[in-house]
């Protein structure tokens, strides 16, 4: 029987080294002024098929869209911003409670969110890649239907070098700055 094992595995080829996995950390965020007495729920963002996905995305000059091989988001880029969103809007303080949708808590608004950049761009081929991440963010008023407020955030950060780890760190940079302009926007937008 083993010796059947390792036959098929040799009939296989060589082992496939399983994808480096990376994770962005949830950026700090300046504290609300004032705290509303509302519950806030955070839609899972939208987005392209192209960026629904655990890859990295990349685009390539004369917009050639591809993704990273051997490495990888811990989890859907979309899933990974809900949760980084979550996070930075609870830290803020302003909404008494912040869930992540779908949940069974009732909450008096809605942040429907739509990802419309997550990736490094490249400008030459022996360039580093800048990172680029933008997002729609509406504010719902989940218990009348009525739309309160839109506003687009956005973080750019060019890599030092175009090496996994400066990439990730690019793409740390970005995040951060557009979760925290999204967070100073959710401060002063209308409850």
């Amino acid at each position: 029987l083993t010796l059947v094992a390792g036959c098929s595995r040799a009939l296989l080829g060589p082992a496939v080294e399983p994808p480096e996995t990376y994770r962005l950390g949830a950026p700090v965020v300046a504290a609300a002024a004032a705290r509303l007495p509302l519950a806030l729920t955070v839609a899972r963002p939208r987005a392209s098929q192209a960026l629904d996905t655990d890859r990295i995305a990349v685009v390539q000059p004369g917009l050639r869209f591809d993704h990273y091989q051997g490495i990888r988001w811990s989890e859907p880029a979309p899933q990974m911003l809900q949760s980084l969103l979550v996070s930075a809007l609870q830290a803020s303080g302003r909404y008494e409670t912040v869930l992540s949708a779908p949940s069974r808590v009732p909450a008096d608004l809605l942040l429907d969110v739509e990802l419309q950049r997550f990736e490094a761009r490249y400008t030459a081929p022996d360039a580093a890649p800048v990172a680029q991440v933008q997002m729609q963010l509406t504010l719902v008023d989940a218990r009348r239907g009525q739309r309160l407020s839109s506003f687009v955030a956005s973080g750019e950060s060019p890599a030092a070098t175009d090496r996994r780890g400066e990439v990730i760190a690019a793409f740390e940079r970005a995040t951060s700055e557009a979760i925290g302009a999204a967070a100073a926007w959710i401060a002063i937008a209308p409850p």
